[in-house]
């Protein structure tokens, strides 16, 4: 196929994207006989934000992905496609803050040494003010924040953090990516659980694994977290599927018969797709200005505004510098966000006994200095504020390399929701054969096993030919992610999974298929039966 030519093809579902949610989606659709095709404009690498990169035999992460997820279906679904390569790791992290380390979550007597008597009692004076006189009016993530902690260690953990994350104050933040993020963590959750830690109360006896508000132990792929992904792309190539590397949405068309014209473009040419359903992971903005013809909420979808993320791995000849995961950067004297070292996620993601390999974590705007930067300085930038967080001898570094991700984190201002739902009604109404889903494609910050749940409701709709489940409400009241145990919410019996109506008095888990089901909205046809 040269460079001006184009060829056609026809399946059941065409699908945006090769992340997490495309990827189950389209495995799903695949094992029960539908034909798909699915486009990814990364034209190495499938998974998205949750891909593994390879620079000379070292791998990296885009941003640290622990397989972990209170759903048994998404568990099940990770042993399915990945059976014999998830590892067990041992997880620890830490705070850096004013050049001493903070267990994280807190220990309560670390911190008390670590901060000083004066500086903790204050602390705990503005934790209790609060407590007792709460912000009644909690509209953004500072006011959630100093209500769940008090205002002297907001201001302390949270303020530099939340800003260096997120580029713009914390009152600006939508208090809605705190109760999605991190609903029902405070300070007292966090001290106890970090005391319970300290005397070994944290031991759930059922099953031995533990509740304390982070994972002591993680899942993970032992060749990073695109081993998986790439598993779930060749199985769906094996049971007929396309997934087209290189390729970017250039229009999305629909053809007057409740079916869609998908084309798009890559360096070997241009791909025509027909397709009776579309999956979208696309982000929301991008997808809206490629629609035929134009939403008339695309300009909603335009004022919706991404973070967008890099990460500079350094190869450094010497021990591993740390053994943490991951270090969180609360100190504003560096623009670096968090550290990873990489031979603690796993030890065959670094080839070299002698060469520890870390990444560095930045948050940035597509175009601004950070990430117009070239790789050489973005390097030695890195290079240098290992130096000054005390982390690494700048000597010893003997080689670096970078990633990109553009839109990585979906922005909650105090106009992203009403722009979302906006955005949501037209399309849902006039187009019931396109489907949203995923971080992009729903404008939310999920975790990829939220992302992945949407594509198991999406695959259910699909299937059934109506919406039988609302993706919306995945994470929508869920409590923080890492709070309880793995699997604690069971799969469905198949007759629920096959749309039969469940029994009175059952209980609706917030992650699953079931709880899904419960809260549904009916639209269209749907709203008229019912």
């Amino acid at each position: 196929m040269n460079c001006e030519s184009t060829s056609e093809v026809a399946v059941d579902v065409a699908i945006i994207g090769a992340g997490p949610a495309g990827l189950t989606a389209g495995y799903l659709l695949g094992k029960q006989g539908k034909t798909v095709a699915i486009i990814e404009k990364d034209a190495t690498y499938v998974g998205g934000i949750s891909r593994t990169v390879e620079h000379d035999g070292y791998r990296f992460d885009i941003g640290g992905h622990r397989f972990f997820s209170k759903s048994q279906q998404v568990v099940d679904l990770w042993n399915e496609i990945l059976p014999d390569d998830l590892i067990q790791r041992p997880w620890m992290s830490r705070i850096y803050y004013e050049g001493k380390f903070y267990s994280y979550p807190l220990r309560a007597l670390e911190a008390l040494v670590n901060f000083g008597f004066w500086r903790s009692a204050a602390c705990m004076v503005s934790y209790l003010r609060y407590k007792l006189s709460p912000i009644t009016e909690v509209k953004s993530f500072a006011d959630w924040s100093i209500n769940q902690f008090g205002h002297k260690l907001h201001s302390i953990f949270l303020k530099t953090y939340i800003a260096k994350v997120w580029g713009m104050p914390c009152d600006e933040i939508s208090a809605d990516w705190a109760a999605q993020r991190i609903k029902g963590l405070s300070l007292w959750s966090v001290v106890t659980g970090g005391l319970k830690r300290s005397l070994g109360l944290n031991r759930a006896p059922n099953n031995g694994q533990t509740a304390s508000a982070l994972r002591e132990t993680f899942r993970y792929p032992r060749l990073g977290p695109g081993m998986m992904w790439d598993a779930a792309r060749d199985r769906i190539v094996a049971a007929g599927g396309m997934v087209i590397m290189g390729h970017s949405l250039e229009q999305l068309a629909a053809d007057g018969k409740g079916g869609w014209r998908m084309s798009a473009n890559g360096q070997q040419g241009k791909i025509v797709i027909r397709a009776k359903d579309v999956i979208s992971s696309a982000p929301m903005r991008e997808l809206a200005a490629r629609i035929h013809p134009l939403p008339d909420t695309t300009w909603n979808a335009s004022m919706l505004k991404y973070r967008d993320f890099l990460i500079v791995a350094l190869k450094i000849r010497s021990q591993d510098p740390f053994p943490d995961n991951s270090i969180y950067i609360h100190d504003s004297k560096v623009q670096v966000a968090r550290v990873l070292n990489f031979r603690s996620w796993s030890p065959e993601m670094v080839p070299d006994p002698q060469v520890a390999c870390v990444g560095l974590e930045y948050f940035c705007s597509e175009n601004d200095g950070l990430w117009s930067m070239s790789d050489d300085d973005l390097v030695a930038l890195a290079t240098r504020e290992m130096e000054i967080l005390g982390l690494v001898d700048p000597a010893k570094v003997v080689g670096g390399t970078v990633a990109r991700q553009e839109k990585a984190y979906p922005l909650y201002d105090e106009t992203y929701a009403a722009n979302v739902e906006a955005m949501r009604q037209e399309l849902e109404a006039k187009h019931p054969s396109l489907h949203l889903l995923g971080r992009g494609g729903m404008h939310r910050d999920n975790n990829q096993d939220h992302s992945m749940m949407t594509a198991m409701l999406t695959a259910e709709n699909i299937l059934a030919g109506r919406r039988i489940y609302d993706i919306w409400c995945v994470n929508e009241d869920a409590e923080y992610h890492e709070a309880g145990d793995a699997g604690i919410e069971a799969a469905p019996p198949a007759r629920e999974m096959a749309g039969a109506p469940i029994a009175e008095g059952e209980a609706a888990p917030l992650n699953s298929l079931r709880g899904a089901r419960e809260r549904i909205k009916p639209t269209g046809k749907d709203r008229a039966a019912a």
